[in-house]
């Protein structure tokens, strides 16, 4: 877990934290005496990948940094019901206020890996990558993001600071494929910028316009059919990395790749998942 990673982390625990705990778990502060131990589990009740692991660490050692947590399974491991992922001892306490936002966290992150994984699957043997979108939860994009890698996946850029992504609004409010693609040229120079310049394109003559500028770093496809997109492969003829994207789903993605594409780009990683089944067991010790 990079430096970066781990500040935006514990923010993100912070301020969840102080969301679900406001001024006390008073449930726990007035059933349970504060100094008592407990040990808990990490129960697997579903078949998938398991996502998560290391952030629930961080988050016990947040609560208490006392707090031991035996790890079993590690990120990326496919799971099934009754698997144990790890186990925590503690302050009772800190494992109850803590349990609701691990849980939230690898149910969703392990739901994502695990559909990240349907995809990749999908297209085993190919040379093609599955890549995320910024269809994401608002805050949350960070470990969403971290679960697709964790499921096999790729991540596209993280924010609109971190690639110049020329879409179909910004070539007609611009005036056009020429005019977008001459003003980004323009932009990245003025202001000393080094992020690549993708440009999506909705059929063949915007690609060709693309093709007869000064090269971009990557294409994009945008809701084109297999065979077009194999066609579109062909007359990019590697000079440029391509993507397609729009509507592909995990039954057609196998024959997008198939068409030669290096990236494709699936916004239901993050926005259309079902949640990993996890459960959070107490025992005394």
């Amino acid at each position: 877990m990079d430096k970066s990673f781990k500040e935006k982390l514990i923010l993100f625990v912070k301020e969840a934290l102080a969301e679900d705990v406001g001024n006390g778990d008073y449930t726990t502060l007035s059933t349970i005496d504060p100094a008592q131990q407990g040990e808990a589990q990490l129960l697997v009740k579903d078949t998938g990948i398991l996502a998560g692991v290391e952030i629930a660490v961080e988050i016990f050692n947040y609560l208490d940094p006392e707090m031991v947590v035996e790890t079993i399974l590690n990120d990326g491991a496919s799971v099934k019901y009754g698997d144990i992922a790890f186990r925590v001892r503690g302050k009772i306490h800190d494992i109850l206020k803590g349990e609701r936002l691990v849980l939230n966290i690898m149910q969703r992150m392990s739901g994502i890996a695990t559909q990240t994984s349907n995809y990749v699957a999908a297209m085993a043997g190919t040379k093609t990558k599955v890549l995320d979108t910024r269809k994401t939860t608002p805050l949350l994009r960070f470990l969403e993001k971290k679960a697709v890698e964790i499921g096999g996946g790729v991540n596209h850029r993280f924010g609109l600071y971190d690639m110049i992504l020329i879409k179909d609004n910004h070539v007609d409010y611009a005036g056009g494929i020429t005019a977008a693609v001459t003003r980004a040229f323009d932009y990245k120079k003025e202001h000393h910028l080094t992020i690549p310049i993708e440009v999506e394109v909705r059929n063949f003559d915007e690609l060709n316009q693309v093709l007869a500028l000064a090269p971009v770093d990557r294409v994009m496809f945008d809701n084109f059919t297999p065979e077009q997109v194999a066609q579109a492969v062909t007359l990019v003829n590697g000079r440029l990395i391509t993507e397609a994207s729009g509507g592909i789903t995990l039954t057609s993605i196998r024959a997008y790749a198939e068409a030669g594409v290096d990236y494709v780009s699936v916004g239901a990683l993050t926005h259309a998942v079902k949640s990993l089944d996890l459960s959070l067991k107490a025992k005394l010790i």
